[in-house]
């Protein structure tokens, strides 16, 4: 009678092993791997990993957005904080250059994101860009008038950007957060659109793809002046 084998320890293989215990010893499992031999290469990868992370969630606030998963005051308030950021990070010159540019980030990267792409290029929410839909509608006096606080700050967004522009002050991170409180504090007095309002809208999207210390020629500059006159005696029309 043939007697039964003794229930092996582990599976077969067709091969043996040998461990080999110089390497074992070399290899330390719990120790960090380093992608980066100084601060300022490891500084630059987590400035270039939060890029990364702020392209995505704009990406997926869009849709969110797009589907009305998300109230429009929550949608709002992220996508500027998002897009706050975004520039922030690329305004430091050794980040920027490491960048390229969106296009070539989502190359190496093999990004897909094209409402995240479309939005970073507009550099506002597209609640700004189209008057508010008015979920949270601008406060009314007993006789429905809209606050006077509000159109005076509105008045002041307008008159401040125009002054700004007559002192020379011609930089994209000059004028594009003047500009970018003209626009929201518009956006808080009216849900009407109103004449040269897209003029607002389409010099935020200039100045948004310029570099941050870039300047406005001497005949941009004279445009924008117009433009934004214009529009603010079109405010001043959906008033009366």
């Amino acid at each position: 009678m043939m007697m039964p084998q003794p229930r092996q320890a582990y599976a077969p293989t067709p091969h043996s092993y040998v461990p080999n215990s110089t390497l074992s010893a070399t290899i330390n499992l719990d120790e960090e791997v380093k992608l980066a031999e100084t601060r300022a290469e490891r500084d630059l990868q987590e400035s270039l990993a939060e890029i990364f992370s702020i392209i995505v969630t704009i990406d997926e606030l869009e849709k969110a957005f797009f589907k009305d998963a998300i109230p429009e005051a929550e949608y709002t308030e992220i996508c500027e904080r998002s897009l706050k950021q975004y520039r922030s990070i690329l305004a430091d010159e050794t980040v920027a250059n490491a960048f390229v540019g969106l296009e070539e980030f989502k190359a190496q990267w093999d990004l897909e994101v094209p409402r995240a792409t479309e939005r970073i290029r507009v550099g506002m929410p597209s609640t700004a860009v189209t008057a508010s839909s008015g979920s949270a509608p601008a406060p009314h006096t007993a006789a429905g008038n809209t606050s006077g606080t509000l159109i005076l700050e509105a008045t002041q967004d307008f008159i401040t950007f125009l002054d700004a522009l007559r002192l020379g002050l011609l930089a994209k991170d000059q004028l594009h957060p003047l500009l970018t409180d003209v626009i929201q504090s518009v956006n808080k007095v009216t849900d009407r659109d109103f004449e040269n309002r897209a003029k607002i809208v389409q010099w935020l999207i200039t100045l948004n793809q310029m570099k941050a210390t870039q300047e406005l020629s001497e005949d941009q500059a004279r445009e924008l002046e117009l433009d934004i006159n214009s529009a603010y005696q079109g405010f001043k029309n959906t008033l009366t």
